[in-house]
């Protein structure tokens, strides 16, 4: 099954000369989000994690079923203000404009390998601020995952020294 086909590209979205990939007829078609799932776990099989991490809220779509096949932890990395005990920050700056994101403090033990899912790396600043949490946690990151990459942004770039796993590859 060719994934790409289910996740077309909307030209100049949200504004002028952004060409947006668009996940829902890949969420609306569930034989190919299941094998975009099952795709994800092998691929990631080849860096051992004990929690997944993952970011608001198009991350939670992959991680949540990978959690729950592969049994383990998952703990959410959400914007500012939505998590309700202390929480670990970062601020990064997003493809539109600065974002600030936390991680419970006490989500991630030292020692910890974690999994970081989100469904695209586009300019890799969200996935580099999830290892700075993670790091700063006393975790270790085992792979940055995604369901696609978006070459033209050198996400890639940002996240030197880590393994990525980008599941439909560089778009």
């Amino acid at each position: 099954m060719d994934l790409t086909e289910y996740v077309p590209v909307v030209p100049d979205f949200p504004e002028p000369g952004v060409g947006f990939r668009d996940i829902t007829p890949l969420l609306a078609a569930p034989e190919a989000f299941g094998e975009s799932v099952d795709r994800l776990q092998e691929a990631c099989s080849a860096h051992p994690y004990d929690t997944i991490a993952a970011f608001d809220a198009r991350g939670f779509l992959w991680a949540a079923p990978l959690a729950d096949r592969t049994r383990t932890p998952l703990v959410p990395i959400r914007k500012a203000g939505k998590l309700p005990r202390a929480a670990a920050v970062e601020t990064y700056r997003g493809e539109y404009a600065d974002v600030r994101v936390e991680l419970h403090a006490d989500a991630i033990r030292p020692g910890d390998r974690v999994l970081l899912v989100d469904d695209v790396i586009a300019t890799g600043e969200s996935m580099a601020a999830g290892v700075r949490l993670v790091e700063g946690l006393g975790g270790t990151v085992a792979a940055c995952a995604a369901l696609l990459e978006i070459a033209a942004l050198s996400g890639r770039d940002r996240l030197d020294g880590y393994p990525v796993v980008s599941l439909l590859g560089k778009l």
